[in-house]
């Protein structure tokens, strides 16, 4: 594949990452690294969460999560150094790379050749970097254009899917805020304004959060009803 192909590639690449389920963005993207990437064979996802854990997110084979689990194990390696200090890491030749003098000689024994690992986001909770693994030497070596560009292309995608979450989040506080109110309007005999004050009150006093307090009393109801 052509340079100009390639790209062409990632342009529609970038129209097929809608807006959606946050995982099943981050899905989208494995599935078309090895799609669209020459050499890539599979890919995976590695999130660094605020509490230093650290997990792989839609993997495209079973081998990648021994691969990744054994990088996070010895905190070494391209997916690794991507997702915790560096934006991109890139090696062509497991086998002679000697920043990996643990993991290099495993992954090889397991058929991985070259590997890279290409930073997608950085959130207040979470860092993310893309893991893609190949059977070929040499594999990633004049890389650095076309992975920035997947990189960039995927993490618009990503903020899109984070946008659209973080709005059906809010609008299923709203509603369960809502109902809420209404149980409470209808048991106490309030107006909405005096019955949002309640909750409000409720929520101050036992020092949690709102949304909370308005879930925990429509669960409520909805077990007395289903009781």
């Amino acid at each position: 594949m052509g340079q100009e192909d390639l790209h062409d590639s990632i342009r529609q690449l970038a129209k097929a990452l809608k807006p959606g389920d946050f995982d099943a963005t981050l899905s989208s993207i494995t599935a078309a690294a090895v799609e669209v990437l020459p050499d890539v064979h599979y890919a995976s996802i590695t999130v660094k969460h605020a509490d230093e854990s650290i997990a792989t997110v839609a993997p495209t084979h079973d081998l990648v999560l021994d691969l990744d689990a054994r990088q996070y194990e010895l905190k070494e390696g391209p997916c690794y150094d991507a997702a915790t200090n560096t934006a991109h890491v890139i090696s062509p030749d497991l086998a002679a790379d000697d920043r990996f003098p643990e993991y290099g000689p495993y992954v090889v024994s397991k058929g991985i050749q070259a590997q890279a690992g290409l930073r997608l986001f950085d959130a207040p909770s979470s860092q993310g970097a893309l893991n893609l693994y190949s059977h070929s030497i040499g594999a990633f070596e004049d890389f650095s254009t076309v992975a920035a560009l997947f990189a960039h292309q995927s993490a618009i995608a990503i903020a899109y899917a984070r946008e659209i979450s973080d709005l059906n989040d809010a609008l299923r506080t709203r509603s369960t805020i809502g109902q809420a109110v209404g149980i409470i309007m209808e048991r106490y005999e309030l107006n909405d304004e005096r019955a949002f004050a309640f909750l409000t009150r409720l929520s101050q006093h036992r020092n949690v959060k709102l949304r909370l307090i308005a879930a925990e009393i429509v669960d409520d109801v909805e077990r007395r009803r289903n009781g």
